[in-house]
């Protein structure tokens, strides 16, 4: 739901003008508009792969890279636009370490009860 609210939501419907400042600070103004909905439609094909649960591992792995990545990028680059400041990346993190969790150790679990 992360990524589907943040992609359709922040980005595609621009509800959360902040993220925009942010790609503008990062990547400039002039097709920032442009990169923001290329972004938010990126989010939402990754909301609907981790739905379907296909290749959850590499999903996994994609969400994690992809939300620390961002957030290193916006930590040294736009940290008076994140939401709580330098305090942003440490969600970040519980953010991934949840997506790990969730990919790599709660999934194989129901997976293995499921064949039993």
């Amino acid at each position: 739901m992360v990524w589907l609210v943040n992609g359709l939501l922040a980005k595609v419907l621009n509800l959360v003008p902040r993220h925009q400042e942010i790609v503008e600070r990062i990547l400039g103004a002039q097709h920032a508009r442009e990169f923001i909905v290329l972004i938010g439609c990126a989010e939402i094909v990754l909301a609907i792969w981790v739905l379907t649960r296909w290749k959850y591992k590499l999903s996994s792995i994609l969400q994690i890279a992809a939300v620390i990545a961002m957030n290193i990028l916006e930590f040294f680059l736009a940290p008076d636009l994140l939401l709580w400041g330098y305090l942003n990346f440490f969600f970040a993190l519980s953010f991934s370490l949840l997506v790990y969790y969730h990919g790599f150790i709660l999934t194989p679990k129901y997976k293995a009860i499921a064949r039993s």
